[in-house]
């Protein structure tokens, strides 16, 4: 998300910043094979 939905952004206060991270939060929630990709490298293991 920080590379590209919440990089390089001013906020103009707190609700803009929660409103970008709904917003964000959404278009990861929207792409499950990513989140899928993350948990099966080796390193998601070692926990």
């Amino acid at each position: 998300m920080r590379d590209n939905w919440l990089s390089n952004r001013i906020f103009l206060d707190a609700d803009d910043l929660i409103d970008h991270c709904f917003d964000a939060w959404n278009k990861l929630e929207a792409q499950p094979w990513r989140i899928m990709s993350i948990g099966l490298r080796d390193w998601a293991h070692e926990f």
